[in-house]
């Protein structure tokens, strides 16, 4: 399905689902979301990554205005709905100060995958290395997208799960990524007890010759 989106390119990823506040001050970007907010239209975020336009990114929808100031700035909030690739870019859009351009969203599959119990014993492996609380829930759907920020993804990394149409791609992609942070982390740790045991008194075991 196509579809005519407002634009607001940003370096960063957002997922269908995924919760976003903006700091809203440039002149054109508060025309379009003050004509979101108007018209209760959507916009799109097009992930911008090495000053380019890769051509995939998330349907956005601003869910509150928090804070209008004086000068016009706002702060807002917005969710992504869902993911879309660029069919073309137009910048700025005739009469107005944003760009704009024809999107085709990506109808995604089914959310659960029959390989989430993998990748949730590779993430509690994780974040108990790094002594941080679990806060997702496993059975949640689209696992994927509720946790792809929280695994150490760069933003080329990120935008690679943003492509992928399935949960079970999506949570094979994360299961190959810590497959491979896993051992550095662990060997991180090891490091920082060896590190914390310097100069201290060792109960040592004996040894035989």
């Amino acid at each position: 399905m196509e579809k005519t989106l407002s634009l607001f390119p940003l370096n960063l990823i957002v997922y269908p689902g995924e919760d976003l506040n903006l700091h809203i001050f440039e002149p054109r970007y508060r025309q379009l979301i003050n004509e979101c907010l108007e018209e209760e239209k959507t916009f799109g975020i097009p992930a911008f990554i090495n000053n380019k336009l890769p051509g995939y990114g998330t349907e956005m929808h601003v869910t509150t205005l928090h804070k209008r100031y004086p000068d016009g700035r706002m702060d807002i909030k917005s969710k992504g709905l869902t993911v879309f690739r660029l069919v073309n870019f137009e910048n700025p859009v005739p009469g107005k100060l944003y760009a704009g351009g024809e999107v085709e969203l990506i109808e995604l599959a089914d959310g659960f995958s029959a390989h989430a119990v993998a990748l949730t014993e590779r993430l509690e492996r994780l974040y108990n290395l790094l002594q941080i609380e679990i806060d997702y829930v496993a059975t949640t759907e689209n696992l994927s997208y509720k946790v792809a920020h929280k695994v150490g993804l760069s933003v080329e990394q990120e935008y690679d799960l943003l492509t992928l149409e399935t949960e079970a791609e999506r949570q094979l992609f994360l299961i190959q990524h810590l497959n491979n942070v896993l051992p550095v982390v662990s060997d991180m740790e090891r490091t920082k007890q060896r590190i914390r045991m310097n100069g201290h008194f060792k109960n040592l075991d004996p040894l035989n010759f």
